[in-house]
């Protein structure tokens, strides 16, 4: 849980740099890649990140802004074509709740909030935005390989890394 706002922007920045090498990994020809028809696609999963990030800091008080904005149903549709589109629509949006969270003291993570009928602290509000981004980012990395993708290393190594180390990916 953060204590520190500070805590939580450093720990936003580096969460958010997974994200946009995660999204710059998905090429436009690639971004269809779902399980099933019934699912979200790489493209709508990135994009659903970027409305999250609109949309739960709002119930935190925080107005974070972006190219897009939010219709009344919490969501944007649809999302635009390109990975382009959708990186510069994330960076705008991250930008701008690490700005707003410039308001905050310390004492707002202590705060008790309403979010999707029940209450949470701001720091838990918090936290659950970083693990929601990264609970997403994991799926998008397994639609990646099932599309052939090159998935980066996020907490380390991913299995095509090694060999530029000079070793041999761990055994599976």
């Amino acid at each position: 849980m953060f204590r520190r706002v500070d805590d939580f922007k450093t720990i936003w920045q580096q969460e958010a740099d997974k994200t946009l090498a995660v999204f710059a990994a998905i090429p436009d020809a690639a971004a269809h890649q779902a399980v099933d028809p019934q699912h979200r696609d790489l493209r709508r999963m990135a994009w659903h990140l970027v409305e999250t990030v609109l949309e739960l800091p709002q119930n935190l008080g925080l107005k974070v802004k972006g190219p897009v904005e939010l219709g009344s149903d919490g969501f944007i549709a649809p999302p635009p074509p390109t990975m382009a589109e959708i990186i510069a629509a994330y960076r705008a949006v991250s930008d701008s709740l690490l700005d707003h969270l410039g308001s905050w003291s310390n004492t707002e993570l202590g705060r008790n909030f309403t979010l999707y009928g029940e209450t949470w602290t701001g720091a838990f509000a918090l936290f659950v935005l970083v693990t929601h981004q990264t609970h997403h980012r994991g799926q998008m990395t397994v639609l990646m390989r099932q599309a052939g993708l090159r998935v980066p290393g996020l907490y380390g190594p991913a299995k095509e890394d090694w060999a530029g180390f000079g070793m041999e990916a761990p055994r599976v």
